[in-house]
């Protein structure tokens, strides 16, 4: 006896997708068809949909991989099976795992010994958290083991992404941000001294500030805490956020003491998907040695038969990212990082050059020195007529995706542009981006209407 009276007529496979019945009528949004659907119709429908997305080739606000190669596509597809948290079912996704982090303990200078520690994350962000809880963990057990509170603890840094904010409020921690002084672009090695206290369990350091994509000073911050320790006793780890100075730094600026060599330095995070050149989805955490990890952060999980030591704030996750940055790691090689980068960074002067003789501009980077990028203000935005925002609206309707923001709180009178050259993004794209601009730039000054209220894109 059949479960259910009503049938749906089989599907006629002559009839066209476009004549289809789950055409002929709205996608259910609230519920679940009662019936199946073939899926060449469900694939053209949905992929109609997304066509109503941006197109990512021409995002040029995201730090995040927006090109590929065949072979990452293919090495996506043979992993969607595989749980990259069960390692006792899947050893050689973990052995790879093992080898990125090993390869990214040499690229960042971590100690001889072979002490260094880290995993992947599902990104950036999920390894800062990481990150922070132990330096958290570190600073409550000096703290107890010296018979003092524990109740306020804070992290001091300069103007940093959204996750650190996250990270304080999760974790309950007060977040002292630094403010930015006038021409300066993120945190200053002399600011330290008002903030750090007996209650700091660590500073942190950007190697990529989201806002401008400059680096922060990070050796002269170490420096600043080596002397506040000689003076005060205070011993104050520092923490390094290269969400994407991590896979810039070591292939342009290999001489920048930034990482492991300098003894400060507690632990690193990255972004395999921003200039790691990974698909989304992947980040990672590396420590200096195993004192840098407290040991109540592992936990240790008898599942399908193995003992699992895991660190994460989630469990299940593929392990086609991990496989693929390593896939990358062997296919570029570090002459191959650095060819690819170098030439994101001469595209992204060549850009800044142009940006300055377009006339109401002012760089506040020009895409030397740091990430291949360019970030920009308005000279006098009192005597233009427009904005930033107008600009990007502009800009929008030929495709392109150019961020407009504030500076943090402490400089949020200022607005700026930027623009992030990524792998993927070529010189005539970018060529044809300037021209676009110089056209938007005439057509606003020529009258378009300004809009104070509009809202820009925000981090």
């Amino acid at each position: 006896m059949a479960l259910h009276k009503a049938q749906e007529p089989a599907a006629d496979p002559a009839v066209d997708i476009f004549a289809s019945p789950l055409s002929e009528r709205p996608l259910p949004k609230r519920s679940m068809p009662e019936f199946p659907s073939p899926p060449p119709v469900v694939f053209q429908l949905l992929r109609n949909e997304l066509l109503l997305d941006g197109n990512a080739a021409q995002n040029l606000a995201t730090f995040c991989t927006t090109w590929a190669d065949d072979e990452v596509r293919r090495l996506m597809d043979l992993c969607l099976d595989k749980n990259i948290v069960d390692k006792d079912e899947y050893p050689q996704t973990a052995e790879i795992e093992s080898r990125c982090v090993n390869i990214l303990a040499d690229l960042w200078h971590a100690p001889s010994d072979g002490d260094a520690v880290g995993c992947s994350t599902t990104g950036s962000s999920e390894a800062a958290m990481l990150c922070g809880l132990a330096l958290k963990w570190r600073w409550r057990d000096r703290r107890q083991a010296a018979g003092l509170s524990t109740d306020r603890p804070n992290l001091v840094c300069g103007p940093v992404q959204v996750c650190w904010e996250k990270f304080a409020r999760y974790f309950d921690v007060e977040l002292r941000q630094v403010p930015v002084e006038p021409g300066a672009t993120g945190l200053q090695a002399h600011q330290l001294r008002e903030y750090v206290d007996e209650n700091t369990i660590g500073v942190v350091a950007i190697l990529g500030v989201t806002y401008t994509c400059t680096y922060e000073p990070v050796a002269e911050i170490a420096a600043e805490l080596d002397r506040i320790q000689a003076e005060s006793g205070l011993d104050v780890p520092l923490h390094i956020d290269a969400a994407s100075g991590g896979f810039i730094a070591p292939f342009l600026h290999p001489d920048l003491a930034w990482d492991f060599r300098l003894p400060r330095v507690a632990s690193v995070n990255a972004s395999g998907h921003k200039y790691g050149m990974a698909p989304l989805g992947v980040g990672w955490a590396l420590w200096r040695d195993k004192d840098a990890l407290p040991d109540g952060l592992v936990f240790h999980v008898d599942y399908l038969g193995g003992d699992m030591p895991t660190l994460a704030l989630n469990f299940s996750r593929p392990g086609g990212q991990v496989i693929t940055q390593y896939f990358l790691f062997l296919r570029l090689g570090r002459e191959g990082y650095r060819r690819v980068y170098q030439a994101c960074a001469d595209t992204a002067q060549h850009l800044g050059r142009q940006v300055a003789e377009m006339g109401p501009f002012t760089l506040l980077y020009d895409g030397a020195g740091a990430l291949p990028a360019v970030s920009w203000t308005l000279t006098d935005p009192d005597s233009v007529g427009w904005s930033l925002y107008d600009l990007s609206d502009l800009l929008r309707m030929r495709g392109w995706q150019v961020p407009s923001y504030p500076l943090p709180p402490d400089r949020q009178e200022t607005v700026i542009q930027r623009v992030l050259v990524r792998h993927g993004v070529d010189r005539d794209q970018i060529e044809l981006l300037a021209e676009d601009m110089r056209r938007a730039i005439k057509r606003l000054d020529q009258g378009h209407p300004h809009d104070s209220a509009r809202v820009g894109f925000h981090h």
